[in-house]
């Protein structure tokens, strides 16, 4: 029976002062924009300068931007430099919310909002052999050491990640007993990455992951006119160039000489990768989005080169003592010969 002098329900009334008692506050902090900083403060903390963040706003707009203007809703340019900022500096969550005002949770949506938009730009700024005309690429190799007609450098590199869980915790365990993921990686003579396969654990060898790759069976068709360039992970192949394993002095030497300088590249672009983006050193992540930010990453590199960003100073990686699990073909041995013999030998 209700009370004639209580307007509402006792269980209404009561469920609203506990309500009041315990609501929290909604704080709304103050956000400056990315761009109000010098040009300096912005190629530190998200490594590119202010037309560079602004050429990605309008590219990942329409991928990245909020559906709603409520509650003080990112813009398309705080998303974009939240992810640039862990990308860039690879530190936790918690930190990146921290130095832009916001959630931990917000960073997380933000982050994967952008290296996914990346993602569908692949195939646009990731181009095989090159942006430029094949007969360019080769010049531009040539020019280092005189190893002649060269389309592309290649190498593959680990990119540690935490412990996943699970049954195949142990395929990712690489040789020097730590997780990670083994990306495989093209670039041309400008450090340009041209190819990136971002998929493979790290206990899988290097010659398997391009014997699997497209790249391979592109080159096995003869849809390329040109060679690769490899260390001594891999099998020598016509159009897949290794070094002489254990040279005497002399042409084969010479050979080996320009093979390493030339091959270099690809050391410098890992070297120039990590350096911009530090959070390749070591993701915190589960294997999948852990390839999908190698992946974003690799875009993001292409861009910066592009665009003549400052580039980091460079690391080169040490080479990996890896020993060939596959014997050279003859065809491979009769193509590096002829090089040696038309190129190597006065």
């Amino acid at each position: 029976m209700s009370c004639p002098f209580v307007r509402e329900e006792p269980i209404v009334e009561g469920a609203r002062l506990i309500w009041r008692v315990f609501r929290i506050q909604r704080i709304l902090q103050d956000r400056q924009g990315p761009l109000a900083q010098r040009d300096s403060v912005l190629i530190e903390r998200y490594r590119f300068s202010r037309e560079g963040i602004i050429y990605l706003t309008n590219l990942l707009d329409p991928y990245v931007k909020s559906s709603t203007h409520r509650s003080r809703a990112l813009t398309t340019a705080q998303t974009v430099c939240i992810a640039l900022r862990l990308f860039a500096s690879g530190t936790f969550l918690y930190a990146v919310g921290d130095a832009e005002n916001i959630g931990k949770s917000a960073v997380c949506r933000s982050i994967r909002k952008v290296y996914l938009a990346l993602k569908h730009f692949l195939g646009v700024f990731v181009v095989f052999p090159s942006h430029l005309r094949p007969q360019v690429v080769k010049q531009g190799f040539f020019s280092i050491a005189g190893f002649p007609n060269v389309i592309g450098t290649i190498d593959c590199t680990h990119i540690a990640i935490k412990a996943p869980p699970g049954p195949n915790e142990g395929d990712f365990v690489n040789r020097k007993g730590v997780h990670s993921i083994n990306v495989q990686m093209v670039c041309d003579s400008m450090c340009h990455i041209t190819n990136v396969e971002a998929k493979w654990p790290g206990s899988v060898h290097d010659s398997r992951i391009f014997r699997e790759s497209g790249l391979c069976t592109l080159f096995e068709r003869g849809a390329y006119d040109g060679i690769l360039l490899g260390d001594k992970g891999y099998a020598c192949r016509q159009y897949f160039m290794t070094p002489f394993p254990d040279p005497n002095p002399g042409p084969r030497t010479r050979y080996n000489a320009a093979l390493g300088r030339t091959r270099a590249r690809i050391e410098m672009t890992f070297g120039q990768i990590k350096g911009r983006f530090q959070c390749l050193k070591s993701l915190r992540v589960a294997p999948d989005r852990a390839c999908d930010i190698i992946v974003a990453c690799a875009v993001l590199h292409n861009i910066a080169t592009i665009r003549k960003e400052r580039t980091p100073v460079v690391e080169v990686q040490p080479d990996d003592d890896l020993q060939p699990v596959h014997l050279d073909q003859p065809s491979g041995r009769a193509a590096r010969d002829r090089i040696v013999q038309h190129y190597f030998e006065y």
